[in-house]
């Protein structure tokens, strides 16, 4: 079973395996349906496509963060429909980083499915080691997709603000940490969201910080050793992963995973939610770490 990454090499060895199932997750926020097109043009073979706002994320609301939590009952309908059972062994990619493919690697652990693997260097990675790409629409049956209850790895907005009144947030109790570039967390260029800074106390680590030139993610040895230094003693579940939306945080806990760091949860709404209050607080400038 493949739980964290996976390399090309490695999935190609399992294409036409009806019980492996790679899922394309390349997304722009910028272009919306630039991923589906990228798709529809080359993608994997026997791989389907997974677009962030409608199969990976929630209806927003006006409290909500540009990309909510899907219902837990709707998202193991998503999963269901893509033919995704207990013996299916997932593996999401995305353009290459692992940005949009580790949201739905969360997503299937957040429900119990723990066969669920992100394509190290995503679909980038597959073209440069030279192997098949197709233009043509896979049909998979459906299977059926049993839910385990959520697993309590998410952390509410309520409860950031809890904390950071009482004063825990500056002690790093939890240890909010913000998946963001340096830029956008210190408030200097905020391009996406219409208020720009970060929440008090948050510690900065981008999500970049997890991967080598070549857009693959660390060795896990050096992945242990940025995080080991970003948790400063703390244990791993101490620390609550936050971005923009929900989205790139999980790229955060997934290289926690590989390191050998498991355990830290998740804000789902982020930065986007927590700036639908303008009562609540804003810090600007460099990282607190």
């Amino acid at each position: 079973m493949a739980a964290t990454l996976i390399d090309a090499a490695g999935l190609a060895r399992h294409l036409g395996d009806g019980d492996w199932l790679c899922i394309d997750c390349r997304f722009d926020l910028a272009r919306p349906e630039w991923g589906a097109q990228a798709f529809a043009a080359a993608h994997i073979p026997g791989a389907l496509y997974a677009h962030l706002d409608r199969d990976l994320s929630g209806p927003r609301t006006a409290a909500s963060g540009r990309h909510p939590l899907p219902d837990p009952a709707a998202l193991a309908a998503t999963f269901s429909r893509f033919g995704i059972d207990a013996r299916v062994q997932v593996v999401a990619c995305d353009q290459g980083p692992g940005a949009y493919a580790a949201r739905l690697w969360w997503l299937l652990r957040w429900l119990g499915h723990e066969q669920v693997a992100v394509l190290d260097g995503g679909f980038g990675a597959w073209e440069r080691a030279g192997l098949a790409v197709t233009g043509e629409r896979t049909s998979r049956p459906a299977r059926r997709f049993e839910a385990r209850a959520p697993a309590d790895r998410v952390v509410s907005t309520a409860a950031i603000a809890a904390a950071l009144g009482r004063g825990d947030l500056a002690r790093g109790e939890p240890l909010l940490v913000d998946a963001r570039a340096a830029d956008r967390f210190a408030g200097e260029n905020e391009t996406i969201d219409p208020v720009a800074g970060h929440i008090p106390g948050a510690r900065n680590h981008p999500f970049a910080r997890n991967l080598d030139a070549r857009g693959h993610f660390l060795p896990p040895a050096e992945l242990r050793r940025a995080w080991s230094a970003t948790l400063g003693g703390r244990a791993p579940e101490a620390l609550v992963a936050m971005c923009g939306s929900g989205v790139t945080a999980c790229h955060n806990l997934l290289a926690l995973e590989h390191a050998g760091l498991p355990g830290a949860k998740l804000y789902a709404g982020s930065w986007s939610e927590w700036i639908r209050d303008p009562a609540r607080a804003v810090a600007r400038g460099g990282d607190d770490v």
